[in-house]
């Protein structure tokens, strides 16, 4: 829409010329908060390479392709490229949806300008431009009231605080908190009640606004945990890989072998070492954990904040919007006559509840009022029929009344009870009482009474209103749930230090006994909020930030996880975030972070299972290797294990429904690492009991002779027993019949297709050349599955065991 050239309204104050607005404009630049980069989709690409394990099979790639050893380097290529195709697919995905969320904040704005009204693009606002407010409008700039007439704005997004703020021209301390600088209107905020001149102060990056976007560059990008316990496992596997290749090759060329063989060897063993198909099946399980919470209001930009998710061990959380409805309620009545009051109060609105009796137009404290009144049957819209207004004194921040003189000679007031107490004849015994302990709960206190004519003198006090934002009554669960689950909920909000602690007690954040200093903070500012998340972080918590209002941008960002609201959340907010809730519902927070860990506990025991073939494929190798047998395995063979056998039951095994229980238990300590003492303990020997079946068979076919068909047994032994194990890896406590068979029916559908394409290897000519094998009876290739089931069978009988002993 193009903005009108010039109004007819004539305004007191002109406003700047045309020319020197152009001349502020060039001097200050345009009235815009900068944006953080988007990521190219270039950019989201290469993200994906980013990791050892990623380099490590890039290197073995090119090795393979100058060895000549093409069908290996292509296969590790493919399964690089498409675990970054995966990758690369959720992000952008997540970051198409982030655009869609995007809103302008002011998109116009009314200033005077050579005298007139006019309406611009908020962006072309100037300092010294003359602001025209009324309610509705979004404030393009921060500036200072010349005029406020019944004027408030709604501060939440930039303060937090969910109640408006009455505004006054009279001066305030230029040092005063930015809640309390009632002569000030300021970027971002809405208008929802009076009108109001105002003169621009500041724009863009100069506004309070703009100082939070600043303090965002003082933050960073935090390495979750997952990235650093995968980091911590490549690390071992690159150390053990660069001893052992180091220790075969100082063998081979002491045994004489030429440089072509110690090579060959040296690609089998790093082959053999590292898990080809961890990449994808971090990525896939990652990717499926961001499906789940997609169809549970959860928008992810990150594939690692879902498993983040599972190991926060602190929720810092804002109050307005996500603990609370965001909206505000009549939370209680005192007086003789609830319906009197509530009558009266909807007779002194200003505002209009639309036909459901929810959404309205108009001031968010009054609109509460005609609520609650609603529940009584009253409804303004009869009262305006019946008794139309007479004479309206509008509600003003230094009178802190408003009063409506109606038809019937009634005159209804609504106030601060301070200011009606003296100018009231009856009514009053116990009200101060009343008022104390209803703010000391946190409620917000508005005092009520009725008189006759136009005076406001000699009225008769009728009750108190006692109103609040109120919890969400499934974040009252869900508190109790993460309390459960051993993580922390720490509530930082704008609001008062009263309602805070009321809202914290109510919803079970504070329990008696607990110190409400540490998980309570109010009147909190944006660099508070930095403050409070470094704290968390500096004492080794793990700690997720949620937040709607750009004071909470720093904060998410310092966070491992940044949680933005989608609905009531800003775009800075919002670009800040790692996960966007599209609910503003703090109980999805709670799903998720038993979805992160699902995800920590599936990709930990998928890695197990990786691992231990890994073990067994080394162990083999240089087992045989250090007492002068030909390899049993060669490159292309350890290849099709590790990215066929393996890895299609490890994408399975990712994919195990959640346990019920993992709520019921603390979250992981930052420190524990991804494999501890009893992984390795059961890696190392469930790897050498799988080495020691394979190396048995070897042996036993005698390489020395018949060097084909011993690899060929060797090759089918393992294939059969990795494919076999992934049943028992499914549960290190469990037997594979008390999991279910078919809780996973996935697992046994990839392990039956697995079984198939291994036979089709010995039946297809081509396939027997390409991975130089001989063929075996089917006596053999029985004797092979039987001798597969003993590791598994072996895990099965621990578990027993252990029951027992």
């Amino acid at each position: 829409m193009s903005a009108p050239a010039a109004s007819v309204v004539r305004e007191e104050r002109t406003g700047l010329s045309g020319a020197e607005a152009a001349r502020r404009l060039a001097e200050h630049g345009r009235n815009e908060i900068q944006r953080g980069e988007t990521r190219s989709a270039w950019g989201v690409l290469l993200e994906q390479f980013r990791s050892p394990m990623i380099a490590l099979l890039l290197g073995a790639c090119a090795v393979s392709a100058l060895l000549g050893e093409h069908a290996d380097a292509i296969a590790i290529g493919a399964i690089v490229v498409i675990n970054a195709l995966i990758g690369f697919a959720q992000e952008s995905r997540a970051e198409r949806a982030l655009l869609a969320l995007r809103s302008m904040t002011a998109p116009r704005a009314r200033v005077m300008r050579d005298g007139y009204a006019v309406q611009l693009a908020a962006a072309e606002v100037v300092p010294g431009d003359v602001l025209l407010l009324e309610a509705g409008d979004i404030v393009a700039a921060d500036a200072r009231l010349y005029e406020a007439h019944a004027l408030a704005t709604n501060e939440a997004a930039l303060t937090g605080e969910s109640a408006p703020v009455d505004k006054a021209a009279r001066p305030v301390a230029e040092d005063a908190p930015l809640a309390q600088r009632t002569d000030r209107v300021f970027l971002g905020t809405a208008v929802t009640r009076g009108t109001g001149l105002a003169e621009v102060v500041a724009t863009g990056m100069r506004t309070e606004l703009g100082k939070i976007a600043h303090l965002l560059a003082s933050t960073g990008e935090t390495e979750t945990p997952l990235q650093k316990r995968l980091e911590q496992v490549t690390r071992t596997l690159l150390m053990a890989c660069g001893v052992v290749v180091v220790l075969v090759a100082a063998l081979g060329l002491w045994h004489g072998e030429g440089w072509m063989g110690v090579l060959l060897s040296s690609i089998s063993l790093a082959v053999a070492a590292v898990p080809e198909g961890l990449p994808a099946v971090v990525t896939i399980a990652l990717a499926l954990g961001v499906q789940r919470m997609a169809a549970r209001h959860a928008l992810v930009r990150r594939l690692q904040a879902v498993e983040t998710l599972g190991s926060a061990t602190v929720v810092c959380t804002d109050k307005t919007g996500t603990l609370t409805t965001g909206t505000m309620e009549v939370r209680e009545v005192w007086g003789p006559d609830e319906r009197a009051v509530l009558f009266t109060s909807a007779a002194c609105c200003d505002a209009s509840l639309g036909p459901d009796g929810k959404e309205g137009t108009g001031d968010p404290t009054e609109l509460a009022l005609l609520r609650a009144a609603l529940t009584k049957g009253i409804r303004r819209e009869e009262l305006e029929r019946e008794r139309p207004r007479v004479k309206v004194r509008p509600f003003d921040s230094e009178t802190k009344r408003m009063s409506v003189l109606r038809a019937d000679g009634v005159l209804y007031v609504k106030g601060a009870l301070e200011v009606l107490l003296p100018r009231c004849r009856a009514g009053t015994e116990g009200a101060v009482e009343a008022t104390r302990k209803l703010a000391g709960r946190g409620l917000r206190v508005l005092a009520v009474a009725r008189g006759q004519g136009e005076e406001e003198e000699g009225l008769e006090l009728l009750g108190l209103v006692g109103m609040a934002d109120p919890p969400r009554p499934e974040a009252v669960e869900a508190v109790a749930a993460a309390r459960a689950a051993g993580v922390r909920t720490v509530m930082i909000t704008g609001d008062s230090q009263e309602t805070a602690l009321a809202i914290g007690r109510e919803l079970g954040i504070v329990r008696p006994g607990e110190d409400a200093a540490e998980l309570i903070h109010a009147r909190v500012t944006a660099e508070d909020k930095l403050r409070i998340v470094r704290r968390w972080k500096e004492r080794g918590e793990v700690v997720a930030m949620t937040g709607d209002g750009v004071n909470d941008a720093p904060a998410l960002r310092e966070a491992h996880i940044g949680i933005a609201m989608g609905r009531t959340g800003t775009e800075v907010t919002r670009e800040a975030a790692d996960l966007v809730l599209t609910d503003d519902n703090f109980a999805t927070i709670v799903t998720a972070i038993r979805e992160g860990r699902a995800i920590y506990e599936n990709i930990r025991k998928t890695l197990v299972y990786l691992l231990v073939g890994n073990v067994g494929e080394l162990t083999v190798m240089l087992a045989a290797s250090l007492v002068g047998l030909p390899l049993p395995l060669q490159p292309l063979q350890l290849l099709w294990i590790n990215l066929v056998t393996d890895s299609l039951p490890a994408l399975a095994l990712v994919m195990d429904p959640a346990r019920a229980e993992l709520l019921s238990r603390p979250p992981r300590r930052p420190e524990e690492p991804m494999l501890g003492r009893q992984q390795w303990k059961h890696i190392l020997l469930v790897g050498a009991l799988e080495a020691v079946v394979v190396l048995g068979v070897f042996i036993w076919a005698d390489p020395e002779q018949h060097v084909e068909r011993a690899r060929a047994l060797a090759f089918s032994t393992l294939v059969f027993a990795e494919l076999l194990r992934a049943f028992a890896a499914r549960s290190a406590t469990r037997l594979f019949w008390e999991v279910g068979p078919l809780t996973n029916r996935l697992l046994v559908g990839i392990v039956l297709f697995s079984l198939g394409l291994q036979l089709a290897i010995y039946e297809l000519p081509a396939a027997r050349n390409l991975f130089g094998l001989e063929a075996l009876h089917l006596w053999e290739l029985g004797l092979t599955f039987a001798l597969g089931l003993i590791p598994v069978t072996a895990l099965e009988l621990s578990k027993l065991l252990r029951r027992v002993f």
